[in-house]
């Protein structure tokens, strides 16, 4: 009886193993199958990873030390797939009770455990081998599994890497354009006071794509939700909320700027933020302070109209961006807190350089390229092209 539960378990594990890599790595697809061995990993090793970020400030030592989880959970993750492989085979070697040619002439299943993770990693040691043909048939399975495992899931790591580069490629270069972090209206005072308006559906037609690309990557790989930009004050989500924002304005009325692109980004964006969110089962989340009171819906007014744009007030005007927002704020709020990620403000912070303005060594001083870049001082303290 022993045996034979020995074998159904050994079973189970290497078919759970392989379907999940599978499921995990080649399937391009989300999986919405609660039960995997993959989503209890990242559950479990999330959780006490980001109670210990809570304990740091928001800021560069916390955005640092989290960068640390995507790359490493992705290597913790195929360690633990080889060993639910290894730990597979010797149940299933150990239920076909094989007898063994060992130094100690020993058959216990430490032995089997050993030599089957011998096999699996094809050491060929040759101090422990199974004399039956069920064992060395067994053997052989498992030789060639692991090799083929190893190299489908090495050999997909190039994928999630230049997915990534390609996000993080179109989010460094909304840094000229939106400012650091990036916000909407700034976005759109720099097109504004640079004559550029009529060029902003371009931008929001590359961000439409972006948005599309963004969704098909990271429901195949959702991993890349835990890789952190280059910079602490950049995120994909930061960045996509950024966007959203600006379709928002874009699409309540802003003299100048076409709505038709902004929807078109709009809804795909929106599409994104909402199947991302629904990865890790995080139900929409109201702010603790509205993200934009009244208040500073009226700033925010003001800060455009010095721009020299007019975004269309009224009643009326207020409801539809209160619905816009209401679309996609609680979405991008309960991604923000599941993987602690800071969002954007609606209006930008006073008298920040852009990332391309500093280094190392100036991070904390004034833009010293401003000469040579051709930037000049805004009436508003903000330094535009």
């Amino acid at each position: 009886m022993e045996q034979v539960l020995a074998a159904l378990a050994g079973v189970a594990v290497v078919a759970a193993v392989v379907w999940d890599g599978f499921e995990t790595i080649v399937l391009p697809r989300r999986v919405s199958r609660r039960v995997r061995l993959t989503r209890v990993f990242y559950r479990t090793t999330w959780a006490p990873i980001a109670w210990v970020a809570g304990r740091f400030k928001p800021g560069r030592n916390r955005d640092r030390y989290l960068s640390y989880y995507g790359p490493l959970s992705l290597i913790l993750l195929i360690v633990v797939w080889a060993v639910g492989l290894v730990l597979g085979f010797a149940l299933l070697q150990w239920a076909v009770h094989s007898p063994l040619q060992t130094p100690e002439h020993l058959e216990h299943f430490g032995a089997y455990l050993y030599m089957s993770g011998v096999t699996f990693f094809t050491l060929g040691f040759g101090d422990v081998y199974p004399l039956a043909n069920s064992g060395r048939a067994l053997a052989v399975v498992e030789a060639g599994t692991g090799f083929g495992f190893l190299a489908v899931v090495i050999g997909y790591l190039p994928v999630l890497y230049q997915s990534f580069s390609r996000r993080e490629v179109t989010i460094s270069m909304l840094d000229a354009r939106a400012g650091t972090p990036p916000t909407a209206v700034e976005l759109l005072r720099r097109y504004s006071e640079a004559g550029r308006l009529d060029k902003l559906s371009e931008l929001l037609q590359e961000w439409e794509r972006w948005a599309a690309d963004l969704l098909e990557s990271h429901l195949s790989y959702p991993v890349l939700c835990y890789y952190r930009s280059q910079h602490d004050n950049q995120s994909w989500l930061a960045s996509l909320t950024c966007v959203l924002d600006t379709c928002a304005l874009v699409l309540v009325g802003v003299d100048g700027a076409h709505g038709w692109q902004a929807r078109l980004t709009f809804a795909m964006a929106r599409h994104a933020v909402v199947d991302i969110s629904q990865i890790f089962d995080t139900r929409p989340v109201s702010f603790e302070r509205e993200r934009m009171p009244d208040e500073d819906l009226l700033g925010l007014r003001a800060f455009l109209s010095r721009a020299g744009l007019r975004l269309r007030d009224g009643a009326d005007a207020d409801d539809h961006l209160r619905s816009l927002r209401r679309l996609y704020e609680p979405y991008v709020n309960g991604l923000s807190c599941h993987l602690l990620i800071p969002l954007p403000p609606w209006l930008p912070e006073k008298a920040r350089a852009d990332n391309w303005q500093t280094s190392a060594f100036d991070r904390a001083a004034a833009a010293p390229l401003a000469s040579s870049a051709s930037v000049v001082a805004a009436d508003d303290g903000h330094e535009h092209f």
